[in-house]
């Protein structure tokens, strides 16, 4: 087996001939050498691949594996017909991205980098904690006890809030929550669980608090959390700018 790399636009560009088959262990030692030395995003060339093997197939799953892990991108092209219906005998076509030529799979290469750019945004804005202030009810969920506490959110997430208030409570109790967050006084009721308490040397501002994580909420009312986070910080971002 052969193996050349060469780069094209910042990707990786395998030029495979041979077999691959239990002599082939260049394959992966060639995937991790430009893993580690040269990019995460890795094109395979087939067309002088003569021959795949169930050996060569455990190979390619490794492969597949190796750059998953990497959180990187691979894909294939000019896979000649008889090794395209090996991968469909034994399912790897439900996994790996086969293409007609270098540029259609490069094309796909950069438009899935591009998607992934747009959700990893996504996701650290989801993240995003902002300041603020409001008030909030809170009581034990499973307890007989059903008088409601008062304290402040200090700042929240999609995900969670911050609390400071005289009572707190251990970590893993489910509270359910009454925010004050919305406009036209609307009230945002769910469950949320304590999943830390402030230290008072640490966090000598913040004490008595906990951080709170929401809890089995409907997809409505996380939607309409997100959407309000979201707003907060382009708010935010057209202000600083």
């Amino acid at each position: 087996m052969t193996i050349k790399i060469r780069e094209k636009d910042g990707i990786a560009i395998l030029d495979i001939g041979g077999n691959i088959n239990i002599d082939a262990s260049d394959l992966v030692e060639s995937v991790g050498w430009v893993l580690n030395n040269k990019s995460t995003d890795i094109l395979c060339n087939f067309e002088d691949v003569n021959l795949v093997d169930y050996v060569g197939i455990s190979l390619i799953a490794v492969i597949y594996k190796n750059v998953l892990n990497h959180e990187g991108i691979i894909k294939f092209f000019n896979v000649p017909s008889h090794i395209s219906k090996l991968f469909s005998i034994v399912g790897l076509n439900r996994v790996l991205e086969c293409y007609a030529s270098e540029e259609a799979a490069i094309e796909a290469l950069k438009e899935d980098k591009k998607t992934s750019r747009t959700l990893n945004e996504h996701l650290r804005r989801r993240f995003k904690r902002i300041p603020f202030n409001t008030t909030i009810d809170y009581r034990q969920k499973f307890s007989a006890d059903d008088n409601f506490y008062e304290g402040r959110v200090i700042n929240l997430s999609a995900e969670g809030i911050f609390v400071t208030a005289n009572q707190i409570f251990p970590t893993g109790d489910v509270l359910l929550v009454k925010i004050n967050l919305f406009p036209k006084e609307e009230v945002l009721e769910c469950d949320a669980k304590v999943v830390w308490i402030a230290d008072e040397e640490i966090q000598p501002q913040d004490f008595p608090g906990m951080g709170l994580e929401f809890f089995n909420l409907s997809s409505e009312k996380q939607e309409r959390i997100v959407q309000f986070v979201e707003k907060h910080l382009t708010h935010s971002a057209q202000d600083s700018s």
